[in-house]
């Protein structure tokens, strides 16, 4: 169950298109609580929110990289990898340049073909 809502988590992120930063920033304290937990897919499933967070627009990414530095300081070899490995990404240069360029509102480039 908890694997669960940290994909849902990490699902909301990516699709709920209309959902303020607000949401997502009330679920990083629970993603650091639970980050603790060494269960594989639980574990996995945190750092899969964590990332989602954070490369859904540049505030959240600011907001989710102080989550990650916070998380790596608690005393838990879990905690530690999700943490890293959430900053590996979030901090990367593909992320970094993506949230750097303006948005489009609308999709470009030719139709995909169903």
């Amino acid at each position: 169950m908890k694997r669960a809502g940290f994909a849902l988590m990490a699902y909301l992120s990516v699709h709920d298109k209309r959902a303020d930063d607000d949401r997502f920033l009330a679920w990083l304290p629970i993603v650091a609580r639970e980050s603790t937990d060494s269960r594989h897919f639980v574990k996995n499933a945190v750092n899969w929110a964590l990332r989602q967070i954070g490369k859904r627009n540049a505030s959240l990414n600011r907001a989710a990289i102080v989550a990650s530095e916070e998380i790596r300081k608690i005393d838990s070899p879990t905690a530690r990898w999700v943490a890293m490995d959430a900053l590996r990404e979030l901090t990367g240069a593909a992320v970094q340049r993506r949230l750097a360029a303006p948005s489009k509102s609308t999709k470009s480039g030719p139709p995909r073909k169903t």
